[in-house]
């Protein structure tokens, strides 16, 4: 799910917050103190989602807000990808003393929130879930009427069918869902990224490039900055 509806709801909260990364390619807008996603260090991309750094640092510039960014080797177990949370939280804590919550855009998946809250609470951090419990089809179609801009950039080969890939997400891409097919793509069957909309001082300008296939299932778009030399 593209970030709209969470970052609109969150800048409306008081105190400090982490924007932790949900099911999109862009990580969550939270008030005054920043972005918070984890990157594959090999591949110099978003983990899952395969967004450029490049990419990803430019969204951050056009929200105006700081980046921080978790570096690890992807795939790699649970306890390396805790581990790497753990120092980004450590050096959270240093560069904003007052911080102590991250907020994730999970709907209903109970399991995965119940993870968050666990490890977050070791490290003696909170948790915050604005979206919880929202009707995703009614959210879906909100972030699009509210002029939110994003892509699928990924797509669970095994949910949904590949050629939804690098489409834009509005109302024509929620009207050819399949049903079974959560509009939000909550269950990992699609991850997107936000280029645009009403929290961005501009909107990016994307070039779609190649698609690919990751691990015999997840199909990849690709995008580059529009002025990048192509490849």
């Amino acid at each position: 799910m593209a970030a709209g509806p969470v970052q609109r709801h969150l800048q409306q909260r008081q105190g400090g917050r982490l924007g932790g990364g949900g099911g999109d390619g862009a990580p969550h807008v939270v008030h005054g103190d920043a972005l918070l996603t984890t990157v594959d260090r090999g591949e110099q991309r978003v983990a899952m989602h395969h967004v450029r750094r490049a990419i990803l640092a430019a969204q951050a510039e056009a929200l105006g807000l700081p980046l921080l960014e978790v570096p690890m080797d992807w795939p790699g177990g649970n306890q390396a990808y805790e581990e790497a949370h753990r120092r980004a939280l450590a050096e959270a804590r240093m560069r904003w003393p007052g911080v102590r919550h991250c907020a994730f855009g999970d709907l209903f998946l109970e399991d995965v929130r119940d993870y968050r809250v666990r490890q977050l609470g070791l490290a003696e951090w909170r948790a915050v879930f604005p979206l919880w419990g929202e009707d995703t089809a009614a959210l879906a179609r909100r972030f699009v009427a509210e002029g939110h801009r994003a892509v699928l950039c990924c797509v669970d080969t095994q949910q949904l069918d590949a050629g939804y890939c690098g489409r834009e997400y509005d109302g024509a891409l929620l009207d050819a869902l399949p049903a079974g097919v959560d509009p939000c793509g909550e269950r990992g069957e699609f991850h997107t990224l936000s280029y645009g909309g009403p929290l961005f001082a501009h909107a990016l300008r994307l070039r779609r490039g190649g698609t690919v296939l990751r691990d015999g299932r997840f199909q990849c778009t690709d995008f580059l900055p529009a002025d990048a030399a192509p490849r």
